[in-house]
């Protein structure tokens, strides 16, 4: 017998439920396994020839539009025709001074060497227009211009090569600047060693080596797909190279994950004697739907990073969407169909089965102690966390630059000697731009308004002012005193925007912009920065909106926001004390200094997808069984009991990869992949494992309270995949009761009226009487998918209903007995219902051929029917016939008022109904007698069948 709560039946979404479209595709996947597999080797094979054949094309510039320092940048690139990307050149002397003989011929030379390199122009540092010379005199500053954003690396190259000085002439030069920021060629081998360590994780949780490895071949071939993709995407748009590593270490990371949790519910059902195939079709309609809503969660995330308005974010973001879509893609559909190709040989052992239960019981100490004393539990976790996240409250961001590049880099060494000659300003210039058009000596002009720049506090010098060849455009250059992240550049920044109003006035200068490569930066960090607290909005409202639909609960998805900003604020403290204070310098490779400005808003994104992860398969264990039992702390222990070993492992394994990029990496990905391993660590086992489990217990039945209007508002996404547990038991039903076409159970149609039982089997006429006052027309909607139930489960044409009313509503139809048509045709004679089926054969949506098919099956089954009831009206007989002919399986009759009831008629209608194929339930509101024998199968009430 199958029951069901009362939400089986109300409202719900009125479309297929997700659990079913699943457990059909797991069918399919079955039936056609070795053309998913090719079809994915297909996929991998033209997007890695496509780059392979067009090669990647990166651009790591960050841009700001809309931001003063952009419009500044772009106006000196139409103004100026600066171009490209810059550079810079250090002379410096043993002894002597630099702009003096000996020194200055050869460093004049070296200048005319420089310039002459293609695509490159070079400013000798004792111009006179630009005379960059230290305070000892022994230093000189030249500056490079590189026509091309990105110089090849033999142009590089050839600068440094004419850079270099003759022996004996006593001068040594370095190269560096942005054109020479190192592209750190990070060693494989800790990625190689994180995917072992998952590799010997998943070998512990399955006991078997087959099994372990299918996780990592997947996410391997969804990564090297994403990767694939992102090289093709670089050669239409602007793509930066950290995109492509961190989607590399995203998609391995839930590509393992997804797979591990489809994977264990799959040999879970294998060890209950499953066959393969209806195994893998409950997988995929269970832990499927999980991975399909964490994956889109995630998704949703990453998308959001466009908040921002920083393309380069943007892209990223994208970047690592395409990554976990991919990786939702193989685990739901490559696979299962590797699964199914292997066949029995991934169904457990029994030493594997002793494994998970030795794990069981380790599960249930761990939450036997967590939920002992649960608002001692509360406390101890919530007061670890303040102290592990108060250091995100100093949390300084900035871009990085050259000062953050590897020791053995020219780069490094360049700004260091730099730093060592001049201060660490001469790093980070920024540039002044304005409009000087109206100007009747622009170079006067542009020198006053040098002068000014000049004595801004913080302002060491001004190294260049000079107009365009136009003579309608100022260039300024001005040194700040610190460099590029350090708060006072960023403060002078801004006294530099604050001034410029007045100058503007006092100089007739028009538009006066702060712009250059340091305020471009600064002007990222600060967009970032703004973006933390809309796009903390975003994710949390949607995390809220999400585990509502989920768990029908106002506690859960409050309780599963607050670990997740636990998770978040711990992982930032951990970060700020790693790298911005630099306390575990030993271990990262990184000196302090501010993290990387993107990293809280990608943080914030991606942890966000993984903790939903863990909590839904924790929470959901817990919810399915407080639903069948009622019991709330035993749900907690048994939910947790059956989903800890799993979660253990993903976390375990998600936490191996992201530490396997932390050493070798650049300085934009370590703390990243840092931050998000801690994250990892602290969601899964402080968070979920032991805060959520006491929470739960604390609230009780609390936990899982959702307000009346608001469930029946709510649409039922089916996450858990319930409707597939009914489908299961209604399975079962009929293997020990028969195949029924009809089957209510406690069925409510209005508040007040009785509750119906209706056991109907294929081709039999069933009556079912009702009390006069009945809403007969209601029961009918209900029973054919056009309308929902107040209470009871309901199974039509062996099809759930809420879940599948579209199916129903295909395969099942209402026939109003008390419809009416025209009296008589155009001519004057008596209407037929041959005459009704080709009036409504006109009306219907099909080719010429499929209405003269439909027209001539209706016609012919109409004849059958009402030379049998000639006493029905032809409308309805033609209504019936149109119904039969387009395949419906069920028929509901109702409406005859009581005054006109003419039974005979109306049961030799069903029965004849019967006779073509069809199930018939006729809703009878006047109580009723016993029948004549038409040689159909009639009940009177439900359970009592009679001839």
């Amino acid at each position: 017998m199958i029951e069901a709560g009362l939400a089986d039946v109300r409202g719900g979404t009125g479309g297929r439920a997700v659990s079913m479209l699943l457990y059909r595709l797991g069918g399919a996947i079955a039936r056609h396994r070795g053309a998913f597999v090719g079809g994915w080797l297909l996929v991998l094979a033209l997007v890695a020839g496509g780059a392979t054949a067009l090669g990647s094309d990166y651009d790591n510039e960050f841009t700001v539009p809309g931001t003063p320092s952009q419009e500044g940048k772009d106006l000196l690139d139409e103004r100026f025709d600066i171009t490209g990307t810059d550079g810079q050149v250090l002379f410096t002397v043993a002894t002597g001074r630099i702009a003096q003989a000996p020194a200055a011929p050869v460093v004049n030379r070296i200048s005319s060497r420089i310039d002459d390199v293609p695509g490159v122009t070079f400013t000798s540092p004792l111009a006179k227009n630009f005379r960059v010379v230290s305070s000892d005199g022994r230093a000189a500053l030249g500056q490079l211009r590189f026509a091309a954003e990105k110089p090849s690396q033999a142009t590089l190259d050839a600068v440094v090569d004419a850079a270099s000085p003759p022996a004996g002439a006593g001068i040594t030069t370095d190269v560096g600047g942005d054109a020479y920021d190192p592209d750190v060629e990070t060693s494989r081998i800790p990625e190689l060693l994180g995917l072992l360590v998952s590799l010997v994780i998943l070998s512990i949780t399955f006991g078997s080596l087959l099994a372990a490895g299918m996780p990592i071949v997947g996410s391997l071939l969804g990564v090297l797909t994403t990767i694939s993709v992102i090289v093709l995407a670089s050669s239409v748009t602007s793509v930066s190279s950290s995109a492509s590593t961190l989607a590399e270490m995203l998609g391995l990371a839930v590509g393992i994950d997804y797979a591990l949790f489809l994977l264990s519910r799959y040999r879970g059902h294998l060890a209950e004697g499953l066959p393969t195939t209806e195994a893998m079709r409950r997988s995929l309609a269970t832990a499927g739907i999980a991975v399909m809503f964490a994956g889109a969660t995630v998704v949703i995330a990453l998308l959001g990073l466009a908040v921002a308005r920083i393309p380069v974010l943007t892209a990223m973001g994208v970047a690592a969407a395409i990554a976990v879509a991919f990786a939702v893609s193989i685990a739901l559909t490559l696979l299962p169909a590797v699964a199914l190709l292997l066949g029995e040989r991934l169904r457990p052992r029994r030493k594997a089965r002793a494994g998970g239960a030795a794990s069981a019981v380790v599960a249930r100490r761990w939450v036997g102690i967590a939920t002992r004393v649960p608002a001692v539990t509360i406390v101890v976790v919530l007061l670890a966390a303040v102290v592990a996240a108060r250091p995100a409250a100093d949390l300084d961001l900035a871009l990085p630059d050259n000062s953050t590049a590897p020791e053995s880099s020219n780069a490094r060494q360049t700004y260091d000697a730099i730093t060592a000659a001049f201060g660490e300003g001469y790093n980070a210039p920024l540039t002044v731009t304005g409009d000087v058009i109206t100007s009747d000596d622009p170079k006067k002009t542009v020198n006053e308004l040098a002068a000014a720049v000049a004595g801004v506090s913080g302002v060491v010098a001004v190294t260049q002012a000079t107009p365009n060849a136009d003579g309608d455009t100022a260039l300024i250059q001005a040194i700040p005193e610190a460099g590029q992240t350090a708060p006072s550049t960023e403060a002078l920044v801004q006294r530099l925007r604050d001034d410029s109003p007045g100058w503007e006035q006092t100089y007739g200068v028009h538009d006066i912009l702060v712009t250059g490569q340091t305020a471009i930066n600064i002007d990222v960090s600060a967009r970032l920065g703004g973006a933390m607290l809309p796009f903390a909005c975003i994710v949390i409202g949607l995390s809220l909106i999400l585990l509502m639909l989920v768990f029908r609960s106002i506690a859960v998805p409050i309780k599963a926001t607050a670990g997740y900003l636990i998770s978040v604020g711990v992982a930032f403290g951990v970060v700020v004390v790693a790298f911005q204070w630099g306390w575990l310098s030993g271990l990262t490779g990184e000196e302090a200094g501010p993290v990387v400005s993107f990293l809280p808003i990608f943080l914030m994104g991606v942890l966000f997808g993984l903790a939903m992860d863990y909590e839904m398969f924790l929470v959901s264990s817990m919810r399915e069984d407080y639903a069948r039992t009622g019991d709330p702390r035993g749900a907690v222990v048994r939910g947790f009991c059956s989903s800890a070993r799993v979660v253990t492992a993903a976390a375990l394994i998600m936490t191996s990869v992201f530490v396997a990029f932390v050493p070798g990496g650049t300085s934009t990905i370590k703390p990243i992949a840092f931050g998000l391993a801690v994250g990892v660590l602290v969601d899964a086992f402080v968070v979920r494992m032991t805060l959520v489990p006491a929470v739960m217990v604390l609230l009780r039945h609390a936990a899982w309270w959702l307000p009346a209007w608001l469930e029946r508002r709510l649409p039922d996404v089916d996450v858990e995949g319930a409707v597939l547990h009914r489908k299961v038991e209604l399975d079962a039903w009929q293997d020990e009761h028969g195949q029924v076409a009809v089957l209510a159970r406690g069925l409510v149609v209005t508040d007040g009226a009785a509750p119906v039982e209706i056991t109907a089997r294929p081709g039999e006429v069933v009556r079912l009487p009702l009390a006069a006052e009945a809403d007969d027309r209601a029961l009918a909607m209900v029973l054919t998918g056009r309308a929902g139930a107040r209470a009871g489960s309901l199974a039509v044409a062996e099809q759930l209903l809420p879940e599948q009313r579209e199916e129903v509503s295909r395969r099942a139809a209402a026939l109003d007995l008390a419809a009416t048509g025209h009296a008589a045709a155009s001519d004057g004679t008596d209407r037929t219902a041959s005459d009704v089926v080709r009036d409504r054969s006109r009306l219907a949506a099909l080719t010429r051929r499929g209405r003269r098919a439909f027209t001539e099956r209706s016609g012919q089954v109409a004849a059958r029917l009402g030379s049998v009831a000639p006493g029905v009206d032809p409308t309805v007989v033609a209504q019936a016939a149109c119904a039969v002919a387009s395949g419906s399986h069920v028929l509901v009759l109702y409406g005859r008022p009581p005054a006109a009831r003419d039974a005979g008629a109306e049961l030799a209608f069903a029965a004849a109904l019967a006779n073509e194929g069809v199930t018939v339930v006729v809703l009878d509101r006047v109580g009723a007698e016993r029948p004549a024998d038409e040689g159909v199968r009639t009940s009177v009430r439900a359970g009592e069948e009679v001839r």
